[in-house]
């Protein structure tokens, strides 16, 4: 082995693949706040969350895209506005906009809405629009960018730069790659014999954990829960979900059967985040439905994906599930990864006036198994 070759296994060795190092930096200059460079094509673009749009940013966004700076948006946010033929990202020329108007055109602050809310014209933005919007919902931010063509004056920018297909092919990488790196016994109020398994990994490189009820045997179908983290439901006990209902009896049910798994997987208001769940909710306190809610803010009926809880139960020894869910996306995604689901068990919660509607949405907008009679007599009488 040559010196060079050796030298580039060594970088290789502490930085990885270029691509997801290029990703990972990115989705976190997005978060804080700062503009990347995105490169597709030989073409570079300024790119920025339009969540950060004071007046300031704005005008030296404009500046450095040389007066063409575009707010790009999600056909669900321009569904919301009113326009519904678009199947495709569009733009919005944004040289004049006011930072009010942006944060009334992204769903921030709505105030400023007039009518179905949208008198601008819309062009089609460039093919790395979508990559931009990507990197946005990767960063758990609002779907909507402020983009445009970096001006010669500012390619000496101090901003990151990243190509698009490193963004788009980020889910992808991201989908299997997850690794063990704790474990301990914690015994739980209804199930004294359990194991939490914390590995990191999937998009965001997140930490998921799978909590090993009993002792399930991985020569037979185990009882397996997939479960999204919700703040306010496993936590705090909230009434607009069924969602902490839900983990707890599944996590009984498993003890009583002798064993089980339990992935708890970080994805917040349906891979949204917290942030964006709350914006949801206020929506929802305005009377639409959940999916309603997260469609206005520009996101598709469901961003999760469940390409690394598959990846998680191989590395636990299991091959056949009984999938405790109502969800039919969660038995599809498991099928698609190669697991056999050998059978599916109902996850129950409470019904209640609080969370009826919600339920309802997800029995007729997402196609979810539920018996909204049956509810009441499968739901427990306290949060506990």
């Amino acid at each position: 082995m040559t010196n060079s070759a050796a030298g580039e296994g060594t970088i290789a060795s502490l930085f990885g693949d270029s691509s997801l190092t290029e990703a990972e930096r990115a989705i976190a200059e997005m978060r804080a706040g700062r503009p990347v460079i995105l490169a597709q094509a030989g073409r570079l673009f300024l790119v920025a969350s339009a969540e950060f749009a004071d007046a300031g940013r704005l005008a030296a966004l404009n500046e450095l895209t040389g007066g063409a700076l575009q707010l790009v948006l999600t056909p669900a946010r321009l569904r919301a506005l009113g326009r519904p033929e678009w199947a495709q990202p569009m733009a919005i020329p944004a040289s004049e906009l006011a930072s009010a108007r942006v944060q009334a055109l992204i769903a921030q602050d709505m105030s400023g809405l007039a009518g179905n809310g949208l008198d601008e014209d819309l062009v089609e933005p460039d093919q790395s629009a979508a990559a931009a919007l990507q990197l946005a919902t990767l960063a758990l931010m609002l779907p909507a960018v402020l983009m445009g063509p970096l001006a010669p004056a500012a390619l000496t920018l101090p901003a990151l730069t990243v190509r698009a297909e490193a963004i788009t092919g980020f889910g992808e990488d991201r989908a299997t790659r997850v690794e063990i790196v704790s474990r301990a016994p914690v015994p739980l109020l209804t199930a004294r014999n359990c194991e939490f398994v914390v590995f990191r990994g999937g998009e965001g490189m997140r930490e998921q954990v799978a909590v090993i009820v009993g002792t399930p045997d991985p020569a037979r179908p185990v009882l397996v829960r997939l479960h999204s983290a919700c703040l306010t439901g496993d936590l705090f006990g909230s009434l607009r979900c069924d969602c902490g209902d839900q983990l707890r009896t599944t996590v009984a049910s498993m003890a009583k059967a002798g064993g089980g798994v339990l992935l708890y997987l970080d994805q917040e208001g349906r891979g949204n985040g917290i942030a964006n769940k709350m914006r949801a909710y206020r929506l929802q306190s305005d009377g639409l439905d959940t999916y309603e809610a997260d469609e206005t803010l520009g996101f598709d009926l469901d961003g999760r994906r469940f390409d690394f809880a598959a990846a998680m139960l191989r590395q636990l020894g299991f091959e056949r599930v009984v999938l405790m869910t109502n969800n039919p996306e969660k038995i599809a995604a498991l099928t698609r990864a190669g697991l056999q689901v050998s059978g599916v068990e109902r996850a129950h919660g409470r019904r209640g006036d609080d969370n009826i509607r919600y339920l309802a949405a997800k029995r007729d907008r997402a196609g979810h198994f539920l018996d909204l009679d049956a509810l009441d007599h499968h739901a427990p009488t306290s949060c506990g």
